[in-house]
């Protein structure tokens, strides 16, 4: 599962980073974000033609998009976000398969958070989750395969401004990462965002497989403090390295 995660960087460097246009000027972005969850507003990338000139090559932009998918026969913006998609189902499931076809994205982060489940002997009612962050050794952004649409109320003509929404899709853990958790976002790297952007078809199903071993190993799983639990909790202090503390569920900041 994939349900926080952080990103710090200012959408005009990530543009600079990606050779993308940045389109999200004039929208709310909680950037940086150290503790993004759910129906937030986050950055995506997509691969879109010119409507002036559709025969030219597809640019990379950037956009500012619900974290939570709204297919587009979804009547209200009520009911359970879907933040996540199994990548192994993504093509056969209703809501998402699709925008599969050309509607693919990006989504930058630093890093996510997962709940490590610690056996503890001790603790008889309820088991001990160890929140941790895992992020690049190398202090570089991941980014995540997506899915995305476009989303208008119910009657709304083409005059209504649409929501644009997106969805992080995941796979199995691999290497090191099975530790923590059994599943984890798709990782892509950089030679294959090009083939996955693309709107003019459907992606190679190899895309949609766990990434290599060499990537898992790249990542940091990183323990963190418990303040991370609560949404409304923001700033660098949730991914600085924590120890557990005396009582069960409580860490210390190093």
């Amino acid at each position: 599962m994939c349900g926080r995660y952080a990103v710090t960087t200012d959408p005009a460097l990530l543009a600079a980073e990606i050779d993308a246009v940045d389109e999200t000027e004039g929208t709310e972005l909680d950037v940086p974000g150290y503790n993004v969850a759910p129906t937030t507003t986050v950055v995506a990338v997509v691969a879109r033609h010119s409507r002036e000139q559709p025969d030219d090559a597809a640019t990379r932009r950037l956009r500012a998009m619900r974290w939570g998918l709204l297919p587009s026969w979804q009547k209200t913006l009520s009911g359970p976000p879907l933040f996540n998609a199994r990548a192994e189902s993504v093509a056969e499931k209703p809501a998402f398969r699709a925008a599969l076809k050309t509607k693919r994205c990006l989504i930058p982060m630093d890093g996510w958070y997962e709940w490590q489940v610690l056996d503890d002997p001790e603790q008889v009612r309820k088991p001990r989750k160890q929140p941790m962050y895992l992020t690049p050794v190398d202090g570089t952004r991941m980014y995540i395969a997506g899915r995305w649409s476009v989303w208008r109320p119910a009657g709304a003509g083409l005059d209504v401004p649409p929501t644009l929404s997106a969805t992080v899709l995941t796979t199995d853990a691999v290497g090191p990462l099975r530790a923590v958790h059994d599943r984890m976002p798709l990782v892509l790297t950089p030679e294959r965002f090009d083939e996955w952007l693309s709107p003019d078809g459907p992606a190679d199903p190899d895309l949609l497989l766990p990434p290599g071993l060499d990537v898992a190993e790249r990542i940091e799983i990183r323990p963190v403090s418990a303040l991370v639990n609560t949404v409304k909790n923001d700033g660098p202090e949730l991914i600085r390295r924590a120890e557990p503390g005396s009582e069960p569920g409580q860490l210390s900041l190093l």
